[in-house]
């Protein structure tokens, strides 16, 4: 009888011992709606590599991609309840948490890329990536996601005026709306996990986006024109729950920093091979690629800027912050 209690007691403490060990792993859940070919997918896996290098196995991402979790507005919506630790979103989504990112999504803001770098790698793009916290949201880095352009079904655009009566998919933002205004299009919100079928049943006439996302969502299946007008450069960006990151210890927000920061620089380097690859994979599908001149698109939207002066001017001054920044010659 004392032989077998002393089995239990063991037992017991073994058990208590394993729960233990597994206790002081920290796993993060990362949720995104972007296919497992996509770089910036492989910088989110580059990311959960670095932060388990990093913690010893102590702290650990966990990645579940293709809106396996949910959409971008329902994943940045588990987030701010703390039932997700982190996601992925172009800041065209983060617009509603933190009205200052709408400067991203204006038209022809930047350059050139060497001016949209310093921006997001400089004091204004780290005091942007704060701005969603008061909405449980906290930028860590951004990601490269190229310059946005019109894929279309039945004609290229050469010019605003192609757009006119046409529905096109923009993502959930009162600036991409109103730019696509002013284009002359009929701005159409669609969810991305949803704008396949939308094409394919008409709902939209075509959408924008940057080339590796026309390619890996297999929309150039359904829109045989690419016109690359670059209306638009917006980041994307890595955020975190603030009641995940305050639930950390200062250790592990610095393994978590570190990693997100590594994995932003990783994937600025895949970034460039991916749109040439992309480009050349959409040519050999079929795909016509024009580029329009940009005069004509600059010309509609100046309206906006002039705009924003008078609605919004603390954003305004924000994006004169922004075109006056000079650009550093790294050379």
């Amino acid at each position: 009888m004392k032989l077998f209690k002393y089995i239990l007691i063991v037992t017991f403490l073994i058990t208590v011992g394993a729960c233990q060990q597994v206790q002081q792993v920290r796993v993060i859940k990362l949720g995104h709606g972007l296919g497992v070919t996509h770089p910036v997918h492989e910088a989110m896996l580059y990311l959960a590599q670095r932060v388990e290098e990093k913690s010893n196995g102590k702290m650990q991402v966990k990645v579940y991609p293709n809106q396996q979790l949910g959409t971008e507005r329902e994943l940045v919506e588990l987030l701010q309840i703390g039932s997700l630790g982190m996601t992925k979103v172009s800041s065209a989504v983060m617009e509603s948490f933190a009205p200052a990112m709408q400067v991203f999504s204006m038209p022809y803001l930047f350059r050139d890329d060497a001016h949209r770098d310093q921006v997001l790698k400089g004091e204004i793009g780290k005091k942007l990536l704060l701005e969603g916290e008061d909405f449980w949201l906290r930028g860590l880095c951004y990601y490269d996601a190229g310059k946005r352009s019109f894929y279309t079904k039945n004609k290229p655009i050469n010019a605003p005026e192609d757009l006119s009566g046409m529905k096109i998919r923009v993502m959930e933002s009162n600036t991409a709306t109103t730019m696509v205004k002013h284009f002359g299009g009929s701005p159409t919100p669609v969810s991305y996990g949803e704008l396949y079928t939308a094409l394919q049943q008409g709902i939209v006439d075509g959408a924008e986006n940057n080339p590796p996302s026309l390619f890996t969502s297999k929309h150039y299946e359904v829109c045989k024109y690419y016109s690359i007008n670059e209306h638009t450069a917006l980041p994307d960006i890595m955020i975190v729950s603030t009641k995940v990151w305050n639930n950390l210890t200062e250790q592990e927000k610095q393994w978590l920093q570190e990693a997100s920061d590594e994995s932003a620089t990783f994937q600025y380097k895949i970034w460039e091979q991916a749109e040439a690859e992309s480009l050349a994979a959409l040519e050999a599908a079929g795909v016509a690629i024009n580029y329009p001149d940009q005069s004509g698109f600059r010309e509609k939207v100046e309206e906006m800027y002039r705009s924003f002066e008078q609605t919004a001017p603390e954003l305004y001054q924000i994006i004169r912050e922004i075109r006056d920044q000079p650009v550093v010659d790294k050379k």
